[in-house]
């Protein structure tokens, strides 16, 4: 671990010390600062200091990134679906299934081991031990675009985008029922479930969250495709809004959806994350990155469309 010295140059009045160095040092990612903090290795006069504390013109900070230890997770040679890779970041379609991250129950077949082989060392420490070069998540049942990081310049260039709502996600949804409307807006904040810890709900003090939608394409009065845009990147947003406007994800038990008899049986929560439009974190070149239905999603839809047509 090399230690730096940072001076708080004149025009800084008190300011949080973690804005102060992600300011100062941009080619460190905040993850790699926020370790920094938690490890005791951000100091002022000796005394280590934390996050929120607040710095002044004057002070001098000595601080070090901690060493980032190998992960203990092993690479596993897992097929992806490469939407599109450089050197800097990799984007893939999500199987529907497939976990993002290791947690208590997964086995080796998460999305992280998949990348540790496919990217054979480049994404060292990225995002934590658990996380490396995860910049978002997707459900284990959603499909579709998922963005990762190579190194920690891309990791902070997108987490800025995602935490600033600078990108445009577009997902597909099938949902229960026809909504009245052809399009609408959702803005209904998002907190946890007081009583179901694992669920999400709309409702006085929560995050705030908006999804955009538009209906696609209806079979009868019994389901329809939606496309979803969110502005904001809440645990199940879309599947918690759209349950809130009584049109629950078809397949989502968790969030109101019951079996029809008259309509075909759903393999999954039928959420297709279709569309990320964004900035390269490093040259600043548009991207636009799109995902093709998955078989199982496309299946449902023909099922769908040719009940509707016989009906």
């Amino acid at each position: 671990m090399s230690l730096q010295t940072y001076l708080v140059p004149p025009h800084i009045r008190r300011t949080r010390a973690d804005k102060v160095l992600a300011a100062a040092f941009p080619e460190h990612s905040r993850a790699a600062l926020q370790r920094a903090f938690e490890a005791g290795l951000v100091r002022r006069n000796g005394v280590a200091l934390a996050k929120s504390d607040d710095v002044k013109a004057g002070d001098v900070l000595e601080f070090a990134l901690p060493k980032i230890m190998p992960t203990e997770l092993k690479p596993v040679a897992i097929p992806l679906g490469v939407l599109y890779e450089d050197e800097h970041l990799l984007a893939i379609n999500k199987a529907a299934g497939m976990v993002v991250h290791p947690g208590v129950g997964t086995g080796e077949d998460t999305l992280v081991h998949a990348l540790l082989a496919h990217c054979a060392g480049g994404l060292s420490g990225v995002g934590g031990v658990e996380r490396p070069g995860i910049v978002h998540r997707l459900d284990k049942e959603t499909s579709g675009v998922l963005l990762v990081a190579k190194n920690d310049a891309a990791h902070r260039g997108l987490s800025e985008q995602f935490a600033g709502r600078h990108l445009r996600k577009e997902y597909l949804a099938l949902v229960s029922g026809v909504p009245r409307l052809q399009s609408g807006v959702i803005e209904r904040a998002i907190s946890r479930h007081p009583v179901h810890r694992e669920r999400m709900t709309v409702g006085e003090g929560g995050r705030p969250a908006r999804t955009d939608w538009a209906i696609v394409e209806a079979f009868g009065g019994q389901a329809a495709l939606l496309r979803c845009r969110i502005h904001s990147g809440r645990t199940h947003q879309i599947r918690v809004h759209l349950k809130s406007i009584g049109h629950p994800l078809l397949g989502d038990k968790v969030y109101g959806w019951k079996p029809d008899p008259a309509l075909p049986a759903p393999p999954r929560v039928m959420l297709h994350a279709e569309r990320i439009a964004f900035l390269h974190p490093i040259t600043a070149r548009p991207l636009d990155v799109r995902a093709p239905l998955p078989e199982d999603f496309a299946q449902l839809l023909a099922a769908l469309r040719n009940m509707s047509t016989i009906s």
